[in-house]
């Protein structure tokens, strides 16, 4: 369940049938919302862009969700800014590069070996992070862009 394009709602309730999960309408279009926006996404803000169209939705209900998906490897969380947990599809192994100033979070790809734990001994490897902060380029070209005007 790799691809950003468009994908069906039969695909995304044989992805969650083949992981365990009960498809419910609410899991569906959340799962659905994280495949359509690759923004690394809070609670609050799936909650905000699905609850006009869903009203039985509650912040709850996301939060709850997220974690079930999490727990059955289908989603990553990724601690931001204030610790702040952000959501991420799991695809291929990539790293991400966060905005110190807009706070942004991109996905970074990057080689395969990086993520290689063989040499790491007695011990149980369960997750990376790897993540990279800095200035994104739309903040570097505004800043300078200013700097020109000024």
């Amino acid at each position: 369940m790799s691809e950003t394009g468009a994908i069906s709602i039969d695909k995304i309730r044989g992805f969650l049938e083949s992981k365990g999960v009960k498809p419910s309408f609410q899991r569906l279009k959340i799962l659905e919302y994280l495949l359509k926006h690759r923004n690394h996404p809070s609670v609050d803000t799936i909650f905000q862009a699905l609850g006009d169209d869903i009203p039985t939705l509650s912040k709850t209900t996301v939060y709850n969700t997220l974690s079930l998906f999490t727990q059955k490897g289908i989603v990553a969380s990724l601690t931001v800014v204030n610790n702040e947990l952000r959501y991420d599809v799991l695809k291929d192994p990539h790293a991400h590069f966060q905005c110190a100033i807009c706070s942004r979070l991109y996905d970074i790809p990057l080689k395969n070996d990086l993520f290689q734990t063989d040499f790491i001994e007695d011990h149980q490897v369960e997750d990376i992070q790897v993540t990279f902060k800095g200035v994104c380029k739309n903040c570097l070209k505004s800043r300078n862009v200013l700097d020109k005007t000024s």
